[in-house]
């Protein structure tokens, strides 16, 4: 029998043309703290010493197709959050969403990221 290793999820890359942009973006966005910066990355977390964590770096090729990986978030209240984070500049996303329960926003960078609605019982 195999015995797993311990592993500690530390924190989740996200490529970007402009990661210290981007990431002032979902710390503000989040509500979480920057606990690392340069000139050329940045890393944001939800507190100081709680991981995982977001840390953004630079890639020289922009984005060309939907994301492989996207979170999804579950507010309290989905229209207040959806009109929060447009406010901070997200954008809709050109998707059919008639019959979803959920709306999909992209971040500056054209990053997907989905608003839940409350859960079903």
């Amino acid at each position: 029998m195999i015995t797993p290793m311990a592993l500690e999820w530390e924190q989740i890359i996200v490529d970007s043309s402009d990661p210290v942009s981007l990431g002032r973006w979902w710390a503000e966005a989040l509500g979480w703290v920057v606990v690392d910066e340069s000139e050329e990355i940045i890393e944001i977390r939800p507190e100081p010493d709680r991981m995982p964590g977001l840390l953004f770096v630079p890639v020289p090729e922009g984005k060309t197709s939907k994301n492989r990986l996207h979170p999804d978030f579950r507010p309290d209240d989905q229209e207040a959050e959806v009109a929060r984070l447009l406010s901070l500049g997200a954008r809709r996303a050109d998707t059919a969403q008639d019959e979803q329960h959920w709306v999909t926003l992209l971040d500056p960078e054209g990053n997907e990221f989905c608003v839940l609605g409350e859960r079903k019982s």
